[in-house]
């Protein structure tokens, strides 16, 4: 997986998490297009512990593939049901308040 943590000046964060093999690749299902870019996602690859720490306390998150939307449901921090299919690739958003 890959994940880059973006910071806001006033604390704020989005924790973003893609599958590894999804970086670099455009995911285009009816009217919806997502590029999943290093910009975005980082280039650093992320052991799942690293992911499962900066999830547990993220105010929010953007999650792109099996993998990491698997570990996020295991975590209980979103369910199967609440995520988008892009064809057969999940997507999952949180926000907390």
């Amino acid at each position: 997986m890959f994940l880059k943590v973006h910071r806001a000046p006033d604390g704020a964060e989005v924790v973003a998490v893609c599958d590894r093999e999804l970086l670099n690749t455009t995911i285009i299902h009816g009217e919806i297009t997502i590029q999943i870019s290093e910009n975005f996602y980082g280039n650093r690859p992320a052991s799942e512990k690293e992911v499962r720490n900066n999830l547990k306390d993220a105010s929010n998150a953007n999650l792109i593939g099996e993998r990491c939307v698997a570990l996020a449901v295991e975590m209980g921090i979103v369910e199967r049901s609440g995520c988008m299919m892009l064809g057969k690739v999940p997507h999952a958003q949180v926000f907390r308040i």
